[in-house]
């Protein structure tokens, strides 16, 4: 630590899920596609793998911005992309979100926001979430409010606002800046992207990690009016110009193209949903309503860390979060039927 600056001493940094070698794991922490990536994106990275690999990629990824221009019913000026959507959103912290009066978003979300809030010296105030872990956009409404983070599904709950709540939240809000984190709303949440037109205030951030299978790509990308996307290419290019290689841009392009594909994925893992959903309720858990690809569930008689830790004795991996009000909650990822199976029976054999 010789040699480290205050800023780095300080720091407080974020904890990706396990990613562990063990053998015939059950992985279902870190909400990863338990389906492949489509075989049209597949096929056209590979395409991609070229001697045009020895030139840099184009700063602006304009093949992909005007593909999820097109896909969204937007303008290229409407779409810009990054090297996953912790990068965006990074981006939009520091050009959206620091003011002088302080960053809202509930007491129970993505623990990435108070890191890059922490990172950036964003003065930040949680609202909490109300008993049934949902977001009450009532409670938002105060005199002191610089800027709005909210996911929406939230994570790790996967609880889902309605797009009316958040064009309430947007009206309520209009002279200051609102990022909604759409990371998991394609598996049944209402995208707040018909917005955008009505409210310069809105900036919608997304990702190829989940619904798309390509967590390994890391691709992510925002949209909203021409006057935020430009605030965070200005970071962008004061941070790393090329941010998506050739072979990603290819990759991004041809899933968004495979639109058959990508329903077919996710009805598949939404069915599975509301079979672990059911299975888990049979063995006594309490399940919140989720929009999601994971659920969130906690058990009547049992013990959040205790559970995790009986599960990993079993090669299942699902996530638990050390932190007030959730404690008892497993995030657990929607897998294949198969991995599912497997862990009932690891929580049969535990509840036993």
């Amino acid at each position: 630590m010789e040699f480290w600056s205050e800023t780095a001493k300080a720091l407080s940094p974020y904890t990706p899920g396990e990613q562990p070698s063990i053998q015939g794991l059950v992985k279902l922490n870190t909400n990863e596609s338990p389906l492949p990536p489509s075989p049209r994106a597949l096929a056209a990275m590979r395409e991609a793998a070229n001697d045009s690999l020895r030139l840099y990629p184009t700063p602006e990824s304009d093949a992909l911005r005007e593909t999820l221009a097109r896909y969204h019913g937007l303008r290229a000026e409407n779409v810009f992309v990054g090297n996953g959507s912790d990068e965006v959103l990074a981006h939009a912290f520091i050009a959206l979100l620091k003011h002088e009066k302080p960053l809202l978003f509930p007491d129970v979300t993505y623990s990435f926001y108070p890191v890059w809030a922490q990172l950036y010296d964003i003065a930040t105030e949680t609202i909490p979430l109300d008993a049934d872990m949902r977001v009450r956009i009532e409670d938002y409404r105060r005199n002191r409010v610089g800027a709005i983070v909210l996911a929406n599904p939230n994570a790790p709950t996967g609880v889902a606002l309605s797009r009316a709540a958040i064009a309430q939240m947007l009206s309520d809000h209009a002279d200051i800046p609102v990022v909604v984190d759409e990371a998991y709303v394609d598996f049944g949440g209402e995208s707040a992207v018909p917005l955008i037109a009505s409210h310069p205030n809105l900036l919608v951030v997304r990702t190829f990690s989940k619904s798309r299978a390509l967590a390994g790509l890391r691709v992510g990308y925002s949209l909203g009016q021409p006057s935020l996307i430009e605030a965070l290419s200005r970071v962008k290019n004061s941070f790393n110009s090329y941010p998506l290689g050739r072979l990603a841009v290819a990759g991004a392009v041809a899933s968004v193209e495979d639109e058959a594909y990508f329903q077919q994925s996710l009805a598949t893992i939404v069915t599975e949903r509301e079979n672990a959903t059911a299975r888990l309720e049979e063995l006594g858990f309490e399940i919140l309503p989720s929009s999601a690809n994971f659920i969130f569930a906690r058990h009547k008689s049992a013990k959040g860390a205790e559970l995790a830790r009986a599960l990993r004795e079993r090669a299942v991996l699902v996530r638990h979060f050390n932190a007030p009000r959730i404690e008892d909650f497993l995030r657990i990822t929607i897998g294949t039927a198969e991995q599912t199976e497997k862990l009932v029976a690891a929580l049969r054999e535990i509840l036993a």
